[in-house]
């Protein structure tokens, strides 16, 4: 019934403003980034007080309930992933993935994380090395570079991809399982039935949007000041905001193009180039610097990650060993990641349809995070090296001095071939970018209309338009303090989400349920009195339920029903045994439909002998 109230009456709605997206989701979500962008630029320092305050609440007062949080979500995922509800598929049940596992994996680690391990790579383990997170070691130490990683491999390992997995696995079941629009609504038909169409499900869209477009512009921006840092070292360009500005123009037309070409002609294809050019970036590290050195934490970077997670998925700093610490990395990140959650999730949704619930938790979570572990084992550890041989070449610029962007190309001096490995790496951080406009405006697009590719490539064009124009804005009120200005907003937008992230799991959980075929009631074995040797040899020896006198399992019965309820037991079927069937048996189609409820015969083929059927 409600999937008939949403096309009779949303057409209608389009045709009265003229758009082809919703013009509730449509109005409002434009409507409050042109504000915003409007009012942040005519506001300027006003605004980024405003902003700074804001933030220092919640990060003061609710950061222990997104480490909390984060981690809950993280064991609800393994417990559908262990259950029944991992052989689902997103999909009906007889679909296949429509992409390969490697095209798969490029395609969602592009699709926007990508550009996050090319800024931290190098500045996070050096920041943490430094500044040690607990304040219990001392700096630069091996103690503190351990736990430096750990935190490292905490913040883009499982945790980062549990944020996105959920609305993800949620969009995906409920889009392509039960055939619902793919908006983030779709996701709370279970709580909302009908009224995933009318203002309460409408209302969770444009939160979606704003939230995408703001994450994505974060990033973008984080992006920008890091290709900024890049072109300063390579030619001396000015690290000022007309040259940001001009630098999120470029790429935002760049992403223009590549949205209107699709999701096979341009996204995948550079999602394909991109992840190709920074592995190859990666082992170029790896081979030209100290090549055995870095082979040897890789692997004891794994033994580092899996014995510091339990601690650290718990740790929230109750002792204030370290005041603030948290609030700017690890709730910065999540927050971040928060907002990030329902693109990446309808984007890892689109592309993993006909996959088991099963191979998405698995695939999402564990496939990014060893890439994650392998990456800052190589970044991370070749800066950490750069700094132990010269103290101060990258704490000093990095940490002291705040240029978090140009660590990556500090260490890249180090290295043979600066220049042309410098202006490589630039390539690839722009193609990074470049991915996550293009996949963001069109999954905006998707939360927007209700349908894929249904609205012509201008608005798609402008979706992407608008996540430039939210980085810029963000940009321009704080060209002195451009990390801590995007921090500081991510933090904000990000915590409407993040309470809808709990009711996600119940609805979902709900859903599931909902559509699963019932648990078959466990039968055992009957036993009589035994009170006698006798007895309890004979009751012994009886077969358990759905097992031969060998011990062999029975092969199970698939039963169909056709529309009025009734059993169809299709093809030819051999019964072992005597047969007791209530009723009277029917073979007239006509005296069947007369006697109604009583036994009848839909389908009858010719019995087959017992020397035609291969037992």
């Amino acid at each position: 019934m409600s999937s008939n109230i949403a096309i009779t009456t949303e057409p209608e709605g389009k045709n009265k403003k003229g758009l082809k997206s919703d013009p509730f989701i449509f109005s409002i979500s434009v409507g409050f980034i042109v504000v915003f962008v409007i009012a942040t630029i005519a506001l300027g320092e006003k605004a980024r007080t405003t902003f700074s305050a804001i933030a220092g609440w919640l990060l003061e007062n609710l950061g222990w309930m997104y480490i909390g949080g984060v981690s809950l979500v993280f064991i609800f995922l393994m417990g559908i992933f262990a259950s029944r509800y991992g052989r689902v598929k997103l999909g009906d049940d007889d679909d296949d993935p429509e992409h390969t596992l490697i095209v798969w994996f490029c395609m969602l680690f592009a699709g926007g994380v990508g550009a996050v391990l090319m800024f931290w790579g190098v500045a996070e383990p050096i920041n943490h090395a430094f500044n040690v997170p607990m304040a219990n070691e001392e700096s630069m130490s091996e103690a503190a570079i351990v736990q430096a990683f750990a935190y490292t491999f905490y913040h883009f390992g499982i945790h980062m991809w549990v944020i996105m997995a959920l609305p993800g696995l949620s969009l995906g079941y409920f889009i392509y399982k039960r055939k619902l629009p793919p908006r983030l609504s779709s996701v709370f038909s279970p709580i909302l039935g009908k009224h995933i169409y009318s203002t309460p499900g409408k209302l969770i869209d444009v939160l979606a949007i704003v939230g995408t477009t703001f994450g994505i512009a974060v990033s973008v921006g984080l992006g920008v000041l890091q290709i900024n840092a890049g072109m300063n070292k390579l030619w001396s360009t000015p690290q000022v905001s007309w040259v940001q500005l001009l630098i999120i123009l470029i790429i935002t037309a760049v992403a223009c193009i590549s949205v209107a070409s699709g999701l096979d002609k341009g996204i995948k294809l550079l999602s394909n180039i991109n992840i190709a050019m920074a592995v190859a970036l990666m082992f170029f590290i790896l081979f030209t610097g100290p090549t055995l050195t870095l082979l040897r934490f890789l692997v004891e970077s794994f033994g580092i990650y899996a014995s510091w997670m339990p601690n650290l998925m718990f740790w929230t700093d109750s002792f204030q060993d370290n005041p603030g610490w948290q609030g700017k990395w690890t709730v910065f990140y999540w927050a971040w990641t928060i907002c990030w959650s329902p693109y990446v999730g309808m984007f890892v949704a689109r592309i993993s349809r006909g996959r088991t619930v099963r191979e998405f938790i698995g695939g999402v979570l564990a496939l990014p995070a060893i890439f994650g572990v392998v990456w800052f084992s190589i970044f991370g550890r070749a800066g950490i090296e750069v700094e132990l041989s010269n103290p101060g070449f990258l704490t000093q610029p990095t940490v002291v001095e705040g240029d978090v962007p140009a660590a990556l190309f500090n260490v890249l001096q180090e290295y043979p071939l600066t220049g042309i490995v410098s202006a490589f790496a630039l390539v690839i951080i722009v193609i990074f970018f470049i991915t996550s406009i293009d996949s963001a405006a069109l999954v905006n697009d998707m939360f927007a209309t209700g349908e894929e590719n249904q609205t012509p490539t201008s608005y798609r064009v402008m979706w992407a338009c608008t996540i430039g124009a939210v980085a810029g804005s963000l940009l321009i009120i704080s060209p002195s303090s451009g990390i801590a200005t995007l921090q500081e907003v991510v933090i904000i937008v990000a915590f409407p989400f993040f309470l809808v992230q709990f009711v996600m799991m119940f609805s979902l959980l709900k859903g599931m349920s909902e559509d699963a075929a019932a648990v078959r009631r466990v039968q055992t074995r009957q036993w009589e009195k035994t009170d006698t040797p006798e007895k309890l040899e004979e009751h012994s020896s009886q077969p358990a339920p759905g097992y031969d006198d060998e011990g062999n399992p029975l092969p199970m019965p698939a039963l169909e029903h056709d529309d009025d309820g009734n059993i169809v037991i299709p093809g030819n079927v051999v019964i072992e045994g005597d047969l007791g069937v209530v009723g009277d048996v029917v073979d007239d189609p006509e005296e069947a439909q007369e006697m109604g409820s009583r036994f009848k015969i839909v389908e009858q083929t010719r019995p087959q002998s017992r020397d035609e059927y291969d037992i």
